[in-house]
């Protein structure tokens, strides 16, 4: 998947990556803190900030220790909590897995320049707790009618 928008919700005021398929229709929206909406949206639109923020900090940990990025997956759905994990390998192609947050490992990947996953079930479950049954109408327009872009 790629990062279609990042956008405010209008009812909660809050922070939301959308989250659009490259080969599919699928998109998923997940609710973000606003400091990761900011890493995400620096690493968007390129800034560097004057001191290294978590999100680089540990990119050049993982990078420092020999690790390469292999992908980010958001991988379930638990009572409207979203999780994901990041996945390495390390100078042997041994794979190494964390837990994370999905809003920091879609901030980590942007800048490992690492493909981001999201399991099937997880698609399914967000379709199921739409309000209106699924529908995606809100968020599935092209990226100029989303409303108040953060950048």
């Amino acid at each position: 998947m790629r990062i279609g928008a990042l956008i405010m919700d209008p009812n909660t005021n809050s922070p939301i990556v959308v989250l659009k398929g490259i080969d599919s229709e699928s998109v998923l929206p997940i609710w973000v803190g606003a400091f990761e909406a900011n890493a995400i949206a620096l690493e968007i639109e390129k800034i560097v900030p004057q001191r290294p923020m978590t999100h680089d900090l540990l990119k050049t940990v993982i990078l420092e220790c020999g690790l390469s990025a292999v992908r980010v997956v958001v991988t379930d759905l638990l009572d409207n909590t979203f999780y994901a994990s990041i996945e390495l390998s390390d100078p042997n192609g041994d794979p190494i897995a964390f837990d994370a947050r999905p809003s920091d490992a879609i901030a980590l990947a942007l800048r490992l320049d690492c493909p981001i996953f999201v399991d099937q079930k997880v698609l399914d479950l967000s379709a199921a707790n739409q309000p209106d049954g699924g529908s995606d109408d809100d968020v599935d327009q092209s990226p100029e009618e989303w409303p108040e872009v953060i950048g």
